[in-house]
């Protein structure tokens, strides 16, 4: 039996992930990791909240078999660009470290579609630096997760995000071909896929909505 670190667990993607994670038999603990308490009475589920910014007091904890991070915000959200770069690219790869020192030997890393630490977009480049370090630490498992706009309902209220959905659902017919990996993803379908690509030790590293998108309906 195996331990699961989860990090992101009250995110769309990650809330998913969480319970495909409770319903599979190969974990009989879920390690989550938040800023605030999560109530949940299920005996597989062990709930940390943390500080971020002294991660170090919970470097202990952070043990298991394979670790999800699973975390992201927004400018909205994180206004402040300092915050916003700790969030999207400092954060993930001190945890990344704390992992490989700890010896946990799977990582999957929730990216984005488009990643590139050369991109000038700046949530682009956070998530191209940030996979190239976690790349470089060199787990026995890595796994890059790159969906596109991620489809599903979300606690919080992203207007932009909205409309976004709505145009990508209205052009979906556009999106084949070359233009497959740009497709927007419902979140239950990559958590679906990050499970197979766990459990199976899929060894592409990087996996685009596409990939995610085929590999989320094999049992």
């Amino acid at each position: 039996m195996k331990t699961a670190i989860l990090f992101g667990a009250t995110g769309l993607l990650g809330s998913h992930l969480l319970n495909l994670l409770v319903d599979n038999n190969e974990y009989d603990k879920i390690k989550i990791f938040s800023r605030k308490d999560i109530k949940t009475s299920n005996s597989k589920i062990e709930t940390f909240v943390i500080d971020f910014k002294e991660l170090e007091k919970n470097k202990d904890d952070i043990t298991g078999d394979d670790c999800f991070f699973v975390i992201g915000t927004t400018r909205r959200v994180t206004p402040k660009k300092k915050d916003y770069i700790d969030v999207e690219l400092n954060l993930p790869i001190k945890i990344a470290k704390v992992a490989k020192n700890n010896n946990i030997k799977s990582f999957v890393y929730v990216s984005s579609g488009g990643a590139n630490a050369d991109s000038r977009n700046l949530y682009l480049q956070n998530k191209g630096k940030a996979e190239k370090e976690i790349i470089n630490l060199s787990f026995d498992f890595t796994a890059i997760i790159q969906p596109s706009l991620l489809l599903g309902g979300r606690k919080e209220n992203r207007v932009g995000e909205r409309i976004a959905k709505s145009i990508f659902k209205s052009l979906s017919f556009i999106f084949v071909g070359k233009l497959r990996p740009f497709k927007a993803i419902h979140a239950n379908n990559v958590a679906k896929a990050i499970m197979h690509i766990i459990k199976n030790q899929l060894k592409d590293l990087f996996f685009t909505s596409d990939k995610l998108e085929d590999l989320s309906g094999i049992k």
